[in-house]
């Protein structure tokens, strides 16, 4: 409540210094960000170099962390001591929370000049707004539920395709690990680990069970035979993982499939700017697929919210940021970069590749079949609470010998505490 009132307080103050000057002042913009690693640098790099080509005044300030806890860390502080970041990449219930703590300033002024409510999927304003007002701005759609594939290992074995089904990825698995090679490249991570969870949850109980059980947490969902069989599908993939996997960074998990020293990899399709920025080619190089699903879709949208702070500079910083961020070029070059597609509709994929394609063809059908969803391991579809109170049961059955029973169990137990 602390909290909340100094925010509002500061809020308050700050817009009463909002004036008319704002297109006379230098742009300027403090960014808080995590993207760190290869294809995600050189993605919020071209963000930079827009912004600095319209007269902006670009500060960077990246922590490094792929979940972005770290980040978040380093914010709460900034906020508390009152030198909050102009921009900072925030993602789904996580720019809600900030909102009710009266931490965001609005765009109001640009999403009307710039027609945002036509181009944003309206999936996707949800989480942007906050009581009707944008609050924050839509940088990508990351698809979650793809395994990147290495052709050659694969071949190796006879394979030249992608599991469809989650048999058929543990047959090609189990060939694989018998010639010697290691079947799935992880980092155990919390998040890794969940981010395979939620594609299996996905894969086994069909788009209405993942809605009913990690977005409506219903108790007979959580507590099914179906929930049990993800955790016995999981346990398999441990056993597919290398010796070293614990603490791996999910970047370093992609380059052992890039560099043959893993066959396959379930992650997002940041994966995917990781092969990019080495140069490497979709359908030669490697192989996408989704996780095996009945037209589901789970998705991760990154986007940056626009706190409070004080000054024309910084305040006009903030809305040419947004208006950048939200347009056509700069939609189709970062995605190009980063792996993902446009959040904007009506971006030309002309430019993009097969992989890219396929997620926006794919999501098309997922939207009509209803298996559009929020991931839940990415901060989309729970609190953060609620999410983390699942990751620590999925983490602590993935790195230990926990029955399926007890992880169902346990799983029910920490969501009813979490709710509470």
């Amino acid at each position: 409540m602390y909290l909340r009132k100094t925010i509002l307080a500061t809020g308050v103050a700050l817009s009463a210094l909002a004036t008319a000057s704002f297109a006379h002042a230098e742009p300027t913009a403090e960014v808080l960000h995590w993207w760190t690693s290869g294809g995600e640098a050189k993605a919020v790099a071209a963000l930079k170099e827009d912004f600095q080509a319209k007269g902006g005044k670009w500060v960077d300030s990246p922590v490094a962390g792929g979940a972005g806890d770290a980040a978040m860390t380093v914010l709460r502080s900034r906020v508390l001591s009152g030198d909050a970041p102009a921009a900072v990449q925030l993602k789904g219930p996580a720019i809600q929370e900030w909102a009710e703590e009266g931490a965001l300033a609005d765009l109001n002024d640009v999403a009307a000049a710039e027609n945002w409510d036509d181009v944003i999927p309206a999936a996707i304003q949800d989480v942007m707004k906050y009581e009707g007002d944008y609050v924050a701005v839509p940088v990508n759609i990351h698809r979650v539920d793809w395994i990147w594939a290495n052709p050659t290992l694969l071949a190796k074995v006879g394979a030249d395709t992608v599991p469809t089904t989650w048999d058929e990825f543990n047959a090609l698995a189990d060939k694989l690990q018998a010639a010697g090679i290691t079947p799935v490249a992880h980092g155990g991570q919390p998040w890794q680990d969940a981010t395979i969870f939620e594609t299996v949850v996905l894969g086994l109980g069909g788009p209405e069970f993942y809605q009913e059980a990690l977005v409506d947490l219903d108790d007979d969902a959580l507590n099914s035979d179906t929930m049990k069989a993800v955790f016995d599908q999981m346990r398999k993939i441990r056993g597919y993982v290398d010796a070293d996997f614990p603490g791996r960074d999910w970047n370093l998990a992609t380059a052992m499939v890039m560099n043959g020293d893993a066959a396959m990899q379930i992650m997002g399709d940041w994966a995917k700017g990781e092969f990019l920025a080495a140069g490497k080619v979709p359908g030669k190089d490697f192989l996408c697929a989704p996780t095996p699903s009945e037209n589901g879709y789970l998705f991760n949208t990154d986007s940056f919210a626009m706190f409070n702070v004080s000054g024309d500079d910084k305040i006009a910083g903030q809305k040419l940021l947004a208006e950048l961020i939200v347009g056509e070029k700069f939609q189709e070059t970062f995605n190009l970069l980063k792996g993902s597609i446009p959040a904007r509709l009506g971006v030309p994929m002309d430019k993009f590749d097969d992989c890219a394609k396929k997620s926006e063809a794919d999501l098309k059908s997922a939207q009509d079949a209803g298996g559009f969803l929020p991931s839940m391991a990415h901060g989309m579809a729970l609190r953060g609470h609620l999410s983390g109170a699942i990751v620590d049961v999925v983490t602590a059955h993935f790195n230990s010998d926990m029955t399926s029973d007890e992880a169902v169990s346990r799983l029910v137990e920490a969501v009813e505490l979490a709710k509470d």
